[in-house]
């Protein structure tokens, strides 16, 4: 019989999908911590060696023997039965996040989809029965001015719904009807991160974080009145492998998300920090978004969200998962002092 830690498995490896995302370093950086095998999958293998350097700094000496790689393709069968064979539990985090709205809605929504319920098929066939996904707050909130909780879902058909918020409530959506018609007893849980700040391991981070350098490297004159509800990473990994650890967690959504930023708020608290960089404080007149939206397609993509702020509980994941989550505030200054201390901006 098979020794566990906390409810998890540890002699056979955790599968870990879409391992050069700015989250999934994180999760794997904690897992490896913990002591756990972490089998990661990329889509190039050409990026092991870059995964390699971001988490295993700060390790005991082990870890590196304890990382492992395989190639895996959202789109294609190849792999994946090899991938999970053996595997304790399945950590599914890969998913496309474009920088701004592809014309094709579909060029997000099936990789997303299909990838999902191609990881979900191998984990089942291989008897792997416990699974996590990362999907997304905007799986679960719109632009209703109510406090959302995991009860809530997102109306894909919604007017101005995004091509990415699409893609992350059907994957979701894929997910949970899957496990409750084929999954043969699989237990599944999701992590619906919000705004995901705090610490790079390396040159490369998520869209979340590219919002941090625009405004560290003064790009615009003004700051949108746009809020998100923010998440440091570290909570968002510790998320993941509290979910896997603790039975109670099977069967449900939990929002990783700890207080809202408005972007001209982090415009202030970053300028606090740094005082020597001219970032702009002051808020953005929508008419003058609309003018720069023509030009900028990552403008062009906020524009529906401009002048609202989204509300959502984090109480689940706190009574469930026991997390105690870093201020907002500090998982911004600490994405700022990264870029910083890397020359990125």
């Amino acid at each position: 019989m098979a020794q566990a830690k906390g409810n998890l498995v540890t002699e056979r490896p955790i599968v870990l999908t879409g391992a050069s995302g700015f989250i999934a370093k994180h999760i794997a950086q904690q897992l490896l911590s913990a002591g756990h095998q972490v089998r990661a999958t990329l889509r190039s293998p050409a990026k092991a060696d870059a995964v390699r350097a971001a988490v295993l700094p700060g390790l005991t000496a082990d870890a590196a023997a304890r990382l492992s790689f395989v190639t895996l393709d959202l789109m294609r069968d190849d792999g994946w039965t090899q991938a999970l064979a053996g595997a304790g539990a399945l950590l599914h985090t890969a998913s496309p996040f474009p920088p701004s709205q592809p014309r094709d809605p579909q060029e997000v929504i099936r990789p997303a989809v299909d990838g999902t319920l191609r990881a979900l098929r191998a984990a089942r066939d291989a008897g792997v029965d416990r699974v996590v996904l990362t999907s997304s707050i905007v799986a679960i909130t719109d632009r209703r001015d109510k406090l959302f909780d995991e009860s809530d879902w997102l109306d894909p058909a919604l007017p101005g719904t995004t091509p990415y918020a699409q893609s992350k409530v059907l994957a979701e959506r894929a997910a949970w009807d899957f496990v409750a018609a084929e999954g043969q007893g699989m237990r599944l849980s999701t992590i619906n991160p919000g705004f995901v700040l705090g610490p790079i391991l390396d040159r490369d981070f998520g869209t979340s974080i590219g919002v941090v350098r625009r405004i560290l490297a003064g790009r615009d004159p003004a700051m949108p009145k746009l809020g998100y509800p923010v998440v440091d990473v570290r909570d968002v990994a510790l998320a993941h492998l509290r979910a896997l650890q603790r039975p109670e967690a099977a069967g449900q959504r939990f929002i990783a998300a700890n207080g809202t930023l408005w972007f001209p708020q982090m415009a202030r608290i970053l300028k606090a920090a740094h005082p020597d960089r001219r970032i702009p404080t002051r808020q953005a007149p929508k008419l003058l978004l609309r003018l720069l939206a023509l030009f900028d397609p990552q403008i062009r993509m906020i524009l529906p969200d401009i002048g609202h702020s989204v509300q959502v509980s984090n109480a689940r994941a706190r009574q469930v998962l026991g997390i105690d989550f870093i201020a907002p505030d500090e998982a911004l200054r600490q994405s700022a002092a990264g870029l910083l201390a890397r020359g990125l901006v």
